[in-house]
């Protein structure tokens, strides 16, 4: 038979091999087309007989429910609950006893309803009656032109319920690398070049398509090419495992000119050859004098973009695909030398302009960074020769050995003085360390400490609970060429003594069991919620000890009872004093800056960049290793004796949490396992997917709920407060912030707002008008609640005035629970809105909110579950005419 003819077609005259069709005359029952259809005299009523009372599997024009079909009231022939017809039966369930077409077509119509689960069940039957589910397969596909459109098709649908049910069900097919394999891969061959990408990869699985004859795979990523599908051509040659055959240049560089390197990275991985040709060929776009105008004229179908294809941004890509593939820096010279000529300003910008770093550790980083490389050797003789102070740079010529020849004169006489002079003084810009913070402790209270024995006798001291302790870590600066750097120190400071911890000796493999006793301790103190800890960005120090120590990878997930000063610094207000790190102004920055506003001086940070990983370390180094960790207990202590000068609340810790719910965000680390979580705090989980299964067997039956990934975000929602019986009013509508979920709010009155904003030295721009402000609102502030609409259905949370008593501070404006209101977020259309009457502030996060039209979108959206008071309209009669302006 040829599967592709109808299975409603006389000529067709078949159905399942060996199996008696409805239609065949050979089979003791007459055919639909049969003249003595229906004739009372044949002795036997035709399933197209309209007097026979029964529906043809197969007709489309029957006008009766098919025989399979539940809202027919017959049971499926092929459902072990129906206790009916065979598989065989001309009349019995056409998903269970036809051929692939028939079946196809029965589904159909679970498809057209979206009855998911009802199509998923009559399928996985139709498979395993079906003799040879994947030959079935392809003769749909040869049978149907649905799946050749564009959108979702029931074909594809099929295809992957398939792939499902024979990794559930194993199914006994033709062995692999048989005549009968080759045969269906032939011919799934040819309809994969056709096929959509939805197709695609249920298709490549089933078929085992990655072992099949490459030369038809092979031509049809050319074609794909040449039209311009190059997103089409790399996704499908990854999937069959083409990549070896084909040139990784051609097939990469239209995805590269379109930003899709993500892509690319898929198709090399796994093949460190093309790994390596890949970064080559980026890093060539990174040379001097590259026009990556040439590059996209050769290919014209790719629309690319020029502005993520500057020397720039390809430098950090090259320098990230290299640490991800963890391959030699010798395949990009390009990049590497071109980050170390960027490092090599940044040093002699902060020894010859900030004097930040000290003359010793200066050489040692540029002796590192230019080594025998000429043309490094040539701009470093430039970065000199540009400099004005002619003692400084002849003081670095003098350490590095520079040739005479090609620095100023007015250099070349200092050099010789110098000289001369026999010794070389360091620059006299360093010494002024009075003018620094010092560290209050005496010398002998810095404990340098390099083996477990040392520690473990501060074991009681460092873990004593309710203290407050800080933690900070050095590392040697690798600036950018050399991964991601590892901790070379670890300092714990307590009151009155700082402990300066030896990592590369703790750690060292060769001290036996020490390296696990020393990371036991360190999670302990990490782990104890009542020990404060305190550190300045501390995310960044702790990806750095993960980096040393693997035992500790997950520090950051451990962590309990810290507080970053990094985020207080961020909150901090001095008067007549600069913002913390603000890029290009002079003076101290980050933490040292911090130190300055709060304790009066600045850090001395010359140190800072030195080598930390030289053993001994010089006294400078612990000096300054002490102080940064020390001065962290120093700023808290000041900043909680006196919160109301820094404009921070009393309770320096809560004043860092955005809201005041009564149940905080959740933490990182317990979105990694929702089981926990649900346990702890008698949740249900919401999933969907394999996570569902899991779950659900972990949690046990009603603590896990399977969300249908098919439907809209709007759809979920409802399908989930309809699941849980949830009573929804309008007045649970914005009763959260939701920017920090807190439920309390005051209310300013216009009037009071306008003076506020007006305090705060917020302003209309100018050439704005207010009717320009008030439209885009709704772009400006998407929390806003509501616009008053006509009629009853307002906002208004239950919620009192705000008074001159519950602001601390009116400029800025700042609530008495320390949260700043964010006026910037006002549009100052707004402000003259006429029949707006009052904002809604969060005493939580300080975000304010005023009357849109947000109210009015979400009522609408969930009208059919919203329940209204008695005597309140609906939200649709309340509102108006839909799409009528706020």
């Amino acid at each position: 038979m040829d599967p592709r003819a109808p299975a409603d077609d006389p000529a067709a005259g078949d159905a399942t091999a060996g199996d008696a069709t409805a239609g065949d005359p050979a089979a003791g029952d007459t055919t639909a087309g049969d003249p003595t259809a229906g004739d009372p005299t044949a002795g036997d009523a035709t399933a197209g007989d309209p007097a026979a009372g029964d529906a043809t599997a197969g007709d489309p024009t029957a006008g009766d429910a098919t025989a399979g079909d539940p809202a027919a009231g017959d049971a499926t022939a092929g459902d072990p609950a129906a206790g009916d017809a065979t598989a065989g039966d001309p009349a019995g369930d056409p998903v269970s006893g036809c051929g692939p077409l028939l079946f196809l077509q029965a589904l159909q119509r679970l498809w057209s309803t979206r009855q998911l689960r009802q199509l998923q069940e009559e399928a996985w039957r139709g498979f395993a009656a079906l003799a040879d589910p994947l030959a079935g397969l392809l003769d749909m596909l040869d049978g149907s032109r649905g799946w050749r459109g564009r959108g979702p098709s029931l074909e594809a649908w099929v295809a992957r319920e398939l792939k499902r049910w024979l990794q559930a069900r194993p199914h006994p097919g033709p062995p692999q690398g048989g005549p009968g394999l080759r045969q269906l891969q032939a011919r799934a061959v040819k309809i994969l070049v056709e096929s959509p990408p939805a197709l695609v990869e249920p298709l490549v699985s089933i078929f085992q398509l990655q072992d099949a004859d490459r030369s038809p795979l092979l031509a049809h990523v050319h074609r794909l090419r040449q039209e311009g599908r190059f997103k089409e051509a790399v996704v499908l040659s990854t999937k069959l495992r083409l990549q070896p055959h084909l040139d990784v240049e051609e097939m990469s560089t239209p995805l590269l000119l379109q930003d899709k390197l993500g892509l690319v990275e898929r198709y090399v991985d796994g093949f460190p050859g093309l790994q390596r040709r890949l970064l080559s060929l980026l890093d060539s776009w990174c040379r001097p004098g590259f026009d990556v105008h040439v590059v996209a004229r050769r290919h014209p179908q790719a629309a690319w973009r020029p502005d993520r294809l500057s020397p720039r941004v390809l430098s950090r890509q090259v320098l990230r695909l290299r640490e991800r593939f963890g391959l030699d820096p010798a395949l990009c010279p390009h990049v590497v030398t071109q980050q170390r000529l960027a490092s090599l300003r940044y040093l002699c910008y902060k020894r010859l302009v900030e004097r930040s770093l000290s003359q010793e550790s200066w050489v040692e980083h540029v002796h590192g960074l230019v080594g025998q490389n000429e043309w490094l050797q040539e701009q470093l003789l430039q970065l000199l020769a540009s400099h004005d102070d002619a003692a400084v740079v002849a003081q670095c010529a003098l350490d590095l050995s520079l040739p005479e020849g090609r620095l100023p004169a007015t250099v070349v006489t200092e050099l010789s003085r110098l000289r001369l002079q026999g010794s070389a003084a360091e620059a006299p810009s360093e010494g002024r360390t009075d003018d620094c913070y010092q560290l209050p402790i005496a010398r002998e209270d810095i404990r340098f400490l390099a083996s477990w024995e040392d520690l473990a006798r501060h074991e009681a001291e460092l873990l004593q609970p309710g203290q407050v302790v800080s933690v900070d870590l050095e590392w040697r600066p690798s600036f950018g060429v050399g991964g991601r750097p590892q901790a070379s120190l670890m300092q714990v400071a307590v009151e009155g003594r700082v402990f300066l911890l030896d990592l590369p000796q703790l750690l060292s493999p060769a001290r036996g069991q020490e390296p696990q006793a020393f990371s036991q301790l360190v999670s302990r103190l990490l782990a104890d919620p009542s020990i404060t800890k305190l550190g300045y960005g501390m995310a960044g120090d702790l990806r750095s000890l993960g980096a040393s120590c693997p035992a500790l990878a997950q520090a950051q997930k451990q962590l309990r009872g810290s507080l970053d000063l990094l985020q207080v610094h961020k909150q901090l207000r001095v008067v007549d004093a600069p913002a913390p790190g603000v890029d290009g102004a002079a003076g101290p920055r980050g933490l040292s800056l911090l130190v300055q506003q709060v304790l009066g001086k600045p850090l001395d940070k010359t140190q800072q960049l030195s080598n930390w990983d030289r053993r001994p370390l010089g006294e400078e180094q612990l000096v300054y290793a002490a102080a940064d960790a020390y001065c962290l207990l120093e700023v808290y202590w000041a900043l909680c004796r006196e919160p109301a000068r820094f404009h921070l609340s009393g309770d320096l810790g809560r004043s860092l949490r955005p809201g005041r719910s009564e149940k905080p965000p959740l933490p990182q680390q317990a979105l990694a396992y929702p089981q926990q979580v649900a346990r702890q705090e008698g949740r249900i989980v919401l999933t969907s997917g394999l996570p569902y299964h899991k779950l659900q067997a972990q949690l046990g039956a009603g603590r896990c709920l399977a969300v249908d990934c098919s439907l809209k975000a709007q759809q979920q929602a409802k399908a989930v407060i309809r699941h849980f019986n949830v009573r929804v009013t309008q007045d649970d509508i914005f009763s959260r912030c939701q920017a920090c979920n807190c439920d309390q709010y005051l209310k300013v009155s216009k009037d009071m707002m306008k003076q506020l904003v007006r305090l705060s030295g917020h302003r209309e721009g100018p050439g704005r008008t207010g009717e320009e402000a008030a439209q885009s609102e709704d772009e400006l502030e998407t929390g806003s609640a509501p616009e008053e609409p006509p009629g009853p259905c307002t906002y208004d949370p239950p919620c009192r005035w705000l008074e001159e008593a519950d602001l601390q501070t009116r400029v800025p404006a700042t609530l008495g629970s320390g949260a700043q209101l964010q006026l910037s977020g006002v549009p100052a259309g707004v402000l003259r809105r006429p029949g707006l009457r009052h904002f809604y502030c969060c005493t939580g996060c300080g975000k304010v909110f005023w009357e849109g039209s947000h109210l009015r979108r979400v009522a609408a959206n969930f009208r059919d579950i919203l329940q209204m008071a008695p005597g309140i309209p609906e939200p649709s009669q309340a509102l108006g005419p839909a799409g009528s302006p706020s």
